[in-house]
């Protein structure tokens, strides 16, 4: 497959900011939409360092030279098309990144794109690829990529890190409920967009106020462990970054996690009793925290490489822009 031989101008929202963090760093200009007001379709860099990236209004985006586009909602179909003047992957070569699981009905759930073949489709997982019914369509894995934070793993605190976005509105889809079963083996301190609302509801359990990136991974970094809790979401960029920080993780085992961990790095189980008690040994026990976080580390940077990752995509993009 040929890769990008110059520099492209890439259109793409501002959806997942940790993925978008990897993405941006592939050498190509990146046009992200900006509204005035924010929100959904229009959240622009949200004060990220992406030097790669422009904000862009959506009222000069028919004016300005567009070589790829990148979708990741359904939604941004019709919205290309509307602010563009043109029909992606006929006017205007696309690629489409799914970045989740099927809703519901697993393995039965028809990907919006399968019935057509202008616009291929690129999975996050392999999990994920198996899972939709792709159609027609064409399609990719490409795997994450880290942008490595270091290894900053301290475990001073003999408590758990849970990083989940909205947990109180998802629920049961990122475990949720299963945190005040974990906090039975140590206190539970759950980071993320909306973590705050947790707080002082549950004994033993945290929730802690939205914090930049940086600051997230320091704070993870202090914990003993890291806890990966969801049933039903993709991998979460969030685990693959706490053992790049060295953590030893304790996941259920669902989706990708499975593949994502290996033995050595921590447990994974869907046997709630057996996660609990994982979590209070590496609690009791710095030594083998510390032993499973490197080996953590030590796979996460061999396997989610942010330089494979921008290989495989500069291929894709090259592919679809020729």
């Amino acid at each position: 497959m040929p890769t990008a031989r110059r520099p492209l101008r890439v259109l793409l929202w501002h959806v997942h900011g940790s993925w978008t963090t990897s993405f941006v760093r592939g050498g190509h200009e990146y046009l992200l939409p900006a509204l005035p007001e924010g929100g959904p379709w229009g959240r622009g860099r949200s004060g990220r360092d992406w030097p790669a990236t422009t904000e862009v209004s959506p009222d000069d985006l028919a004016d300005t030279d567009v070589d790829v586009v990148v979708l990741q909602r359904e939604d941004e179909l019709k919205l290309a098309e509307r602010w563009l003047g043109k029909r992606p992957g006929v006017d205007v070569p696309a690629v489409f990144v799914e970045h989740n699981t099927p809703p519901e009905h697993a393995a039965a759930t028809r990907h919006p794109l399968a019935d057509q073949r202008e616009i291929p489709l690129v999975h996050v997982t392999h999990f994920n690829d198996l899972m939709w019914d792709n159609g027609r369509c064409a399609t990719r894995v490409i795997e994450h990529g880290i942008v490595d934070p270091g290894p900053r793993y301290q475990g001073e605190l003999p408590n758990a890190a849970v990083l989940i976005n909205e947990p109180m509105r998802r629920w049961r889809i990122t475990g949720t409920d299963l945190l005040t079963t974990f906090g039975q083996a140590a206190p539970v301190d759950v980071f993320g967009i909306g973590a705050g609302d947790v707080r002082d509801r549950y004994a033993q359990v945290t929730g802690i106020a939205d914090l930049p990136q940086h600051r997230v991974h320091d704070e993870m970094a202090r914990r003993r462990v890291y806890v990966h809790t969801a049933r039903w979401t993709s991998l979460g960029l969030s685990l693959l970054e706490a053992m790049y920080l060295g953590m030893p993780v304790v996941a259920v085992a669902s989706t990708e996690a499975p593949a994502a961990i290996p033995p050595e790095a921590g447990v994974v189980s869907s046997n709630v009793a057996e996660l609990t008690d994982a979590v209070r040994r590496f609690v009791r026990d710095p030594d083998l925290a510390a032993d499973s976080g490197k080996a953590a580390r030590d796979f996460a940077v061999t396997h989610y490489d942010l330089d494979t990752f921008l290989r495989a995509w500069d291929e894709v993009l090259a592919a679809v822009s020729t």
